[in-house]
């Protein structure tokens, strides 16, 4: 998906793979007191903690809003309010309601 985000918002080659290696590299492994796991490669989407992780993932949900865009009604939340059916990930929320 970070990928394809990349790719859909035009991000160079070389950052492209930049990425793809950083993200790539992950491993982990568990000790105890008798014990210590071998190294287990993680598969990971996104790294909490890295500054660029915060970006990716907003573009990865519009990748996903954008794919669903076409399908997707507006939200009857009761009452009369509706909600648009997508906007935008982290824009402020309309609500209409009508009233009778």
């Amino acid at each position: 998906m970070i990928q394809l985000a990349l790719r859909m918002y035009h991000v160079p080659e070389v950052l492209q793979v930049m990425l793809d290696d950083y993200f790539s590299g992950f491993r982990k492994r568990f000790s105890t007191n008798s014990y210590t796991t071998n190294w287990i490669n993680l598969e990971v989407g996104i790294a909490m903690g890295c500054t660029i992780s915060p970006i990716l993932f907003v573009m990865a949900m519009e990748v996903m809003l954008k794919a669903a865009e076409g399908s997707a009604g507006p939200a009857n939340l009761g009452g009369g309010c509706s909600m648009p059916p997508l906007k935008a990930f982290m824009d402020d929320t309309t609500i209409i309601c009508l009233s009778s």
